[in-house]
């Protein structure tokens, strides 16, 4: 996509895109005014118009969009109005548009551009897509920063867009691993990457466990951004179970749906080229352990006993609970090898978290105030929002075990959620500042732009914006 600039004048030709609030006093476009009977500015409207062989397409935003309804309104505009795009389109901004409002809106104009039929013969490729598409921004103020921001996080989550919703034969955890080598080497950090036989070596066998029953091997992906001067260091571990059966413990509903069980490591992957592709200061650690959990004769099994990076002995009680697992040695081992400030790790980890929370928001976990705050921040600016739930010691007994240090499910069917939280900051070695998203009901979604489940990428511009607003 060309991109170009310009401070004064109006589009001539192709699509014009105007976006209007509610609160606008006046609705006009080339000095003429637009009657409020037609078009009011009033959220979730747009009015067609065709003027001298060009369209002009008024979308209407509401009294005072955040910046979700900003995004979702301007994707809707081309996902839903593709056939007026056709090689060019220009955008008009007016003063109102804050730098945050043309950020959401440029972003969400590419995200638009996503087509799910990946496999079909007749695979419709959006004009916002091709590389002879030319896009105008027209505003009264300089704004390419702030486009080419909006751009490069659309970018990213269209990364994770494909990586979540292509199929199980096709993302692997090797395909992870090429994809982190790959982006690690076009926007500059490093990837190392722990193959069957290096994860046993170091000593990985939670993760292992949960592998061992899948051809497709294991790959423990590690990632480093550590740019000149950095000052402070973050870690990020993200649970990338590329596909789910459930182990034994069969899963009897929805396996249709457990490609969708790498979506944390997804985003951890998406976060990782934003961060980098934006140059922010501060050095990025990453863990993203990939693996299956599928059935064989050498799956791991109900009862069993095994090992951890840390030296603690898990009972495996349900091999249904294996992204846990694999997230104990993912924290364990980003802690001890690179002592990062502070850790979040992301995962669709439980249903519980579905249950409480439906499809509005993620659950959020952590005993450090200060940090649940600026994470929930982050996230409710850009609409990606976050809720705590307890971390209390009450919850420990749940996850105590006779034969073991701990056991990996507490065998309830309430508080699914906390005892999983409570698991993991077992592994964290007290960490002062850790915090775990359980992000299952918002990862993978029905909504207006496909007719199927699909990515939303949740996570990859919430960390992003955390780690930027440090």
């Amino acid at each position: 996509m060309k991109l170009y600039y310009q401070i004064k004048g109006e589009p001539t030709a192709g699509l014009t895109i105007i976006p209007y609030f509610e609160s606008d006093k006046e609705i006009k476009y080339s000095g003429i005014p637009l009657s409020a009977k037609l078009f009011s500015g009033k959220k979730d409207t747009s009015y067609l118009l065709e003027k001298d062989k060009a369209f002009l397409l008024f979308v209407g935003l509401g009294k005072d969009p955040d910046y979700k309804t900003i995004k979702t309104a301007f994707r809707r505009v081309s996902a839903k109005q593709d056939a007026f795009f056709s090689d060019r389109a220009n955008i008009v901004f007016s003063d109102n548009f804050s730098d945050e409002r043309i950020e959401a809106a440029i972003s969400g104009l590419v995200l638009g551009s996503y087509v799910l039929g990946h496999y079909k013969n007749d695979k419709k490729i959006h004009p916002l897509s091709k590389h002879d598409f030319s896009l105008t921004v027209f505003s009264e103020r300089t704004v390419q920063p702030i486009v080419e921001k909006g751009i490069r996080i659309a970018a990213a989550q269209l990364e994770v867009f494909h990586l979540v919703d292509l199929p199980r034969n096709r993302i692997t955890p090797e395909y992870l691993s090429d994809w982190a080598k790959k982006a690690g080497k076009k926007f500059g950090f490093t990837v190392d990457v722990l193959g069957l036989k290096e994860s046993e070596d170091a000593g990985l066998h939670a993760f292992l466990s949960v592998s061992q029953g899948s051809e497709n091997k294991p790959r423990f992906i590690i990632m480093d951004y550590n740019p000149p001067g950095a000052k402070d260091h973050i870690g990020l571990v993200g649970k990338a179970v590329t596909f789910d059966t459930g182990g034994l413990n069969i899963k009897v509903a929805g396996m249709i749906h457990m490609k969708c069980d790498m979506a944390g490591g997804a985003a951890v992957l998406g976060a990782m080229q934003l961060i980098a592709d934006q140059s922010l200061p501060c050095r990025v650690t990453a863990v993203v352990p990939a693996c299956e959990n599928v059935i064989d004769g050498k799956s791991f099994v109900p009862s069993d006993v095994i090992q951890s990076y840390s030296g603690k002995s898990i009972e495996v009680t349900d091999t249904d609970a294996e992204g846990r697992l694999i997230l104990a040695d993912g924290l364990a081992y980003l802690i001890k090898n690179y002592k990062p400030q502070t850790v979040i790790d992301v995962a669709t980890l439980t249903g519980s978290a579905v249950s409480t929370f439906g499809y509005e928001c993620g659950a959020l976990f952590t005993n450090n105030e200060q940090l649940s705050k600026k994470i929930q921040k982050a996230g409710f600016d850009i609409g990606e929002r976050l809720w705590p739930l307890p971390l209390w010691d009450a919850y420990k007994t749940d996850i105590e075990s006779e034969l073991a240090d701990v056991k990996n499910y507490s065998g309830k069917l309430v508080a699914g959620a906390i005892s999983a939280a409570k698991f993991l900051e077992y592994f964290t070695e007290n960490h002062p500042s850790w915090a775990h998203l359980d992000m299952a009901g918002v990862s993978f979604v029905d909504d207006e732009f496909a007719k199927t489940k699909h990515a939303t990428a949740f996570g990859v511009h919430l960390l992003t914006n955390f780690i930027e607003n440090l």
